[in-house]
């Protein structure tokens, strides 16, 4: 970026260097919103920039055009200053043509508002409603799209298409341009990668403030463009019609499934995948391509698009700006959850099965789902982990599930009442052994095997309307929950051991100190995600440990755990193997935890190699347990794969060059300390 003082204006120049220091300057001059003015150095913070966002005083500049060569492979980049004029159109002349199509044609620009939780702080910068989301060219672009799918049915309704034919036709263009909307929007990421060039409008549940965007050419081959969405859906309808056989037809509905739509005993499965407790605002994202349906198809389903976006009122979700409270939004959330699967439950025939598919970690949204399961009257009979999402996408530095987890349950037919102690502990372990067995050695991994184990053992707790303790107090779904969930962590750490176990077979990492059972359970778990305080406390008591408190993991100067803004993070070695007083006895005469010992190890070897020798000598930290606890978290579990399946990261490498050459940086440095005193003393050992 060049200011131009005599001007008082910015231009872009194209650099182009193999390193960011080649660069010659920093390119982050803005961060979060707040910029530094290149005239005068002074810093325009956020607050400033959205009051001026509010007064409409906020505008766009093109900084670079890219173009692709159909005959080459590869981008070519040209400052935006060196096109010429006459190849960009003005913007006067698009807002006439948009005026045009809408005196003309009777379209309207969406001038819907952003509302609820999926515009995260849009309306703090002064883009209150969809028409600001797209520049002038978008706009005129999409709105041409919409025409054109009019006249398309026009076209058909005068040829000699049959009605559902041209109906099912144009309903596929009009899901085609709320798709373009979805790749033509200021919400777009530039994909510096490769590929397509653009990055959708939704990198998460949300439309996120964007400082700098791709705007794509609709008709450029080489990027998101009408065409090949047209190839996408036709070879997907081909994939759909059987090679042989009759054509069979679909009977598509929209209603609520709360409400009793069908006659009892009318199918003989059911599978829905349920909203996710608070995770996704599932109606706040659909307004977006909504306003574009509804411009395209809107006279075709008038019944489906007859408000101004797209119902909200009895949306299966909890969220608390709805609701006032979090106690209301959650109660709410309960009560359509179980009107919902008690609607199922009739509907099903009496053998039938009814599959629900489930993705969602926290206890307390996992809780809602069992409740509602079993107080409809069904027991979960399975649990099994799909793949069902496309690989690739943003990667964000929060745990996620790969898989999503399909729970197949049927009608309970059995006891109202059930003994814990006598019938339900007995069947979990059972089950809990039998599946963390099974999907290890299918190589499933992580968070997915964890949940899914936990989702087997509701097996147990199902069988029963209500479970009680020997005392006769109920048990509750979220208290067994915790306890499945400890038993499965307990199943994880002995599957761990017989990867990892000595050469003499005595030793269990299942013996290892809480802090580094816990730090290997969250690595095998979450990797290096960083936990929501729900879900981080949910876990440490699967874990039996403390997170806070004079005892908590996150306290004092070794702290295993960073806590922040109410999220927690494992440390890894980088974070504490500087401090010297890591891996020695404590003030108390308390051993360190093998963990800590591994992290000072690492640094060390990593840093300053010479200290390790005396390290070693003045901690004495049993090597054979460091050496398997190290082996477990640099082995193929914890990794995800092999090496080459997952990114690399410091702590992994560190790991794998230490496991590798663990004679020669463990034994090699005891036997330089034996060496250096042998020196001192002028003696020499008669073994070694």
């Amino acid at each position: 970026m060049i200011a131009l003082k005599e001007s008082n204006r910015v231009i872009f120049q194209l650099v182009e260097t193999t390193t960011e220091k080649g660069l010659g300057f920093d390119p982050k001059f803005s961060t979060s919103g707040n910029a530094t003015c290149p005239y005068c150095g002074t810093v325009a913070d956020s607050e400033h920039i959205k009051a001026e966002g509010c007064e409409k005083r906020m505008g766009l500049q093109m900084m670079a055009v890219v173009c692709v060569n159909s005959e080459k492979i590869g981008k070519y980049y040209f400052s935006a200053d060196d096109i010429p004029k006459r190849h960009l159109l003005d913007p006067v002349e698009i807002g006439k043509r948009i005026e045009h199509l809408i005196k003309i044609n009777g379209l309207r620009t969406p001038s819907e508002k952003l509302i609820g939780k999926m515009t995260d702080q849009l309306p703090s910068y002064g883009m209150d409603k969809f028409y600001d989301i797209f520049t002038e060219r978008q706009m005129l672009s999409l709105l041409l799209f919409t025409r054109y799918v009019s006249l398309a049915q026009e076209e058909m309704g005068h040829s000699e298409f049959e009605n559902g034919k041209a109906l099912a036709i144009s309903s596929y263009l009009g899901l085609l341009v709320s798709r373009m909307a979805n790749f033509n929007s200021s919400m777009c990421l530039w994909n510096y990668t490769g590929g397509r060039g653009v990055v959708h409008s939704f990198g998460r549940q949300a439309l996120a403030m964007t400082w700098d965007f791709p705007e794509s050419n609709p008709f450029n081959d080489r990027g998101a463009n009408w065409g090949g969405g047209i190839g996408s859906s036709v070879a997907v309808i081909e994939r759909l019609v059987p090679h042989k056989g009759p054509i069979l037809s679909a009977n598509v509905i929209r209603g609520s499934a709360s409400q009793r739509t069908f006659k009892s005993g009318t199918f003989d499965a059911i599978i829905t995948d349920p909203p996710y407790y608070d995770n996704i605002c599932y109606a706040d994202l659909s307004d977006f391509f909504y306003i574009w349906l509804k411009r395209s198809l809107g006279h075709l389903y008038p019944d489906h698009f007859a408000a101004d976006l797209t119902p909200k009122k009895v949306e299966a979700i909890s969220s608390p700006y709805r609701h006032v409270a979090k106690q209301k939004a959650r109660e709410f959330y309960e009560i359509q959850m179980e009107a919902s699967f008690s609607a199922a439950y009739d509907a099903l025939k009496e053998h039938g099965s009814f599959v629900c598919v489930y993705a969602h970690k926290t206890t307390l949204g996992w809780a809602t789902l069992v409740d509602a399961l079993r107080r409809a009257g069904f027991v979960v009979v399975e649990s099994w982990p799909l793949d069902t999402e496309r690989t690739g996408g943003f990667k964000v530095d929060k745990a996620m599930l790969a898989s999503s987890i399909f729970l197949v349950a049927r009608k309970r037919d059995g006891a109202s009442t059930g003994s814990y102690e006598n019938q339900v502990r007995s069947e979990l372990q059972q089950v809990v052994q039998e599946r963390v067995e099974t999907l290890w050695g299918m190589g499933v991994a992580g968070a997915d095997l964890v949940i899914a184990a936990v989702g087997a053992g509701l097996r147990a707790f199902t069988s029963f309307s209500r479970v009680e303790y020997a005392n006769g107090e109920e048990v509750h779904a979220e208290r067994f929950l915790t306890e499945v969930e400890t038993l499965v962590l307990e199943t994880i750490m002995k599957q761990l051991s017989k990867e990892v176990v000595s050469n003499s077979g005595k030793f269990s990492l299942a013996g290892v100190d809480p802090a580094t059972r816990f730090y290997i359970l969250w690595r095998y778990t979450y990797k290096y995600s960083v936990l929501d305080a729900g879900e981080a406390i949910v876990f440490a008591n699967g874990t039996h440990i403390e997170l806070d408190g004079p005892n908590g993991l996150s306290v004092g100067a070794r702290a295993l755990l960073e806590k922040k803004k109410g999220k927690y993070r494992l440390k890894d070695f980088s974070d504490r193997g500087s401090d010297k007083k890591l891996g020695k006895m404590m003030e108390d005469g308390q051993a360190a935890s093998v963990v800590d010992a591994l992290h000072r190890t690492l640094w060390l070897m990593e840093n300053q190699p010479g200290e390790l020798p005396t390290f070693l000598q003045e901690a004495q930290p049993n090597r054979e347990q460091m050496r398997l606890v190290a082996q477990a978290l640099a082995g193929p579990a914890l990794k995800g794969g092999e090496l080459g399946d997952v990114s690399p990261h410091a702590e992994l490498s560190a790991l794998a060059k230490l496991t590798a050459n663990w004679k020669s940086v463990i034994e090699g440095a005891a036997l330089t300390l034996l060496e250096k005193k042998e020196r001192e003393t002028g003696q020499r050992s008669l073994f070694k």
